[in-house]
């Protein structure tokens, strides 16, 4: 059985384009658990979190995660707190490799600080950079507990992609 690779980290660090690059260069199926979850509840993340509020989706994700556990040779982007619960990242740990990408805040506000589609950062006021940066501070013990990382602030897609890969041949051989 061929572990997985699970792609973790915060919004904006490119889990899921960077997922879909090692799931076409490794020649596995590539699973994004946002869209996934999305596609079975029948609406966006966000109607999720404002009909259902957060500890709903948090558990949809959970149970994601050891389903997800249960398969191999996946590539795997989860969402940006899936893994923030220690149990979700042990069952994620037992069938696959998961690294954690990393991206300093200003270049996350670059990418994501626009962005419509993010119900952690929903509200559209001056606030904004301050709760992002807040949820990064929350989220780093989290993020420090994976084994391994791979910084993408001054990475192009492609360039994360080929380091992952060459983690995950080292790692799975």
């Amino acid at each position: 059985m061929s572990r997985n690779i699970i792609l973790t980290g915060f919004m904006g660090t490119g889990k899921t384009t960077v997922g879909q690059l090692v799931a076409a260069q490794l020649q596995r199926e590539f699973i994004d658990m946002d869209d996934l979850i999305e596609s079975r509840e029948g609406r966006p993340i966000s109607h999720i979190f404002a009909n259902e509020g957060e500890p709903y989706f948090r558990r949809l994700e959970a149970d994601l995660c050891r389903e997800l556990a249960a398969k191999s040779e996946l590539v795997i982007a989860t969402g940006g707190g899936a893994l923030v619960p220690e149990a979700n990242l042990r069952v994620m740990e037992r069938t696959g490799l998961v690294i954690c990408l990393d991206c300093q805040p200003d270049v996350l506000w670059q990418r994501i600080g626009h962005s419509q589609n993010r119900p952690m950062l929903a509200a559209q006021d001056e606030g904004r950079f301050a709760r992002l940066a807040a949820l990064l501070e929350q989220r780093t013990p989290a993020y420090g507990r994976i084994k391994y990382h791979v910084d993408v602030t001054r990475l192009a897609p492609a360039q994360a992609a080929v380091q992952i890969c060459q983690r995950a041949t080292e790692k799975l051989v």
